[in-house]
Formats: C-alpha cells, sequence, structure tokens
C-alpha cells in the first residue's frame, strides 16, 4: 500500500473532526460510551474517505506521440531575427 499524500491526509482529517463534531452536536450525548462511539464512527469515516480518494499519478500521458524524424529529412534550424537592435542605431 502506498503512502498516503497530503491531500488525503487533509480531507481524512478534515472529515474526522467536522463528522465527530457534528455527530456530538446533533446527538447531545454525554455518557463516555456514546462519546467513545461516535469519536469510533468519526475516526472509521475519515479513514474510509482518505482511503478511497484518488491518489495523483506523477505519469504524464501523452495523447499523441511525436515520431523520431526519419534519415532522409533535414532539421530545420529557426534563423536569427533581424530587429533594430543597439549595433544598428546611428549616434552622435
Amino acid at each position: 500500500m502506498q503512502r498516503p499524500n497530503a491531500a488525503q491526509l487533509a480531507y481524512g482529517s478534515a472529515t474526522v473532526v467536522l463528522t465527530t463534531v457534528a455527530l456530538l452536536l446533533l446527538s447531545r450525548t454525554t455518557t463516555p460510551l456514546g462519546v467513545s462511539v461516535i469519536c469510533a464512527a468519526g475516526l472509521l469515516l475519515g479513514v474510509l474517505v482518505a482511503v478511497t480518494m484518488p491518489a495523483r499519478t506523477n505519469a504524464v500521458k501523452s495523447a499523441d506521440p511525436v515520431p523520431p524524424p526519419s534519415g532522409n529529412e533535414t532539421i530545420r534550424v529557426p534563423a536569427a531575427r533581424v530587429g533594430a537592435g543597439a549595433e544598428t542605431r546611428i549616434g552622435s
């Protein structure tokens, strides 16, 4: 199994915190058993979110690969641009 990336850790952690707080506020439980069940449910949901989130791949997919030049084709080199540079000024 690959290591989780930063986005997976962030989404999983946010899910744990927000789910646990929301469930505690909605259920209004005060017993230790109820709080531990809600915390466990929030933790399981956060792990589920982090695991099912698609991992980013670094592979570059090229839709249309460029074929290598064959032996009879010439390679074109662009010519130097001619412009009004400092060497063409007429100074006083």
